[in-house]
């Protein structure tokens, strides 16, 4: 029971935590510009793409060559370039989404608190840094990783969603965890 209410209050210190670092931080804001175009701009996509999916242009046709490639990437080499993920529907259902991203943070704060509760000798000090720990390996395996690839805008603001969340649920969760039965 501990386990499971440890679990449960990390998640819901996560979820308001991304719930801020999305909303009145704006720490994602460099990723989701405005634009005065943008009823121009979906209207062209809709002539142009028949289904939804991820775009990187320029790119190349699934099958091309590794020749294809090469000749691609010199004559793109230093121009611009755009990822666009594009759907055909809007799904405005906030509270759905909300629900799932709750469940997964309680499975994901759920095993984290089945490993840490294996450590042989564990404290506050121990339980904090390993929730530190896993939200950088989190961001460095996710958000960093894409941004090598694909240059993302809000680097900085996923780092600190990490390290904000995970070491704030870490202080939930190294007090609770290591408290001294009464």
């Amino acid at each position: 029971m501990k386990i499971f209410t440890g679990a449960l209050i990390g998640a819901i210190i996560i979820f308001i935590l991304q719930f801020l670092s999305w909303t009145v931080l704006d720490f994602h804001r460099p990723s989701q510009e405005y634009t005065p175009k943008q009823d121009s701009i979906m209207a062209y996509l809709n002539t142009q793409l028949d289904s939804s999916g991820g775009y990187i242009l320029p790119t190349i046709p699934k099958g091309a060559t590794s020749d294809d490639m090469k000749k691609l990437n010199e004559s793109a080499d230093g121009k611009p370039w755009a990822q666009i993920y594009y759907h055909k529907s809007l799904n405005t259902n906030m509270g759905l989404n909300m629900a799932k991203n709750l469940v997964t943070n309680f499975i994901m704060v759920l095993l984290f608190c089945w490993l840490v509760a294996g450590f042989t000798y564990n404290n506050f000090g121990k339980t904090f840094l390993a929730a530190l720990f896993v939200g950088f390996i989190i961001f460095l395996h996710a958000s960093y990783t894409e941004n090598i690839w694909y240059e993302t805008f809000d680097l900085e603001g996923h780092l600190a969603d990490y390290l904000l969340s995970w070491g704030a649920m870490g202080i939930w969760l190294g007090w609770w965890l290591n408290r001294k039965k009464a």
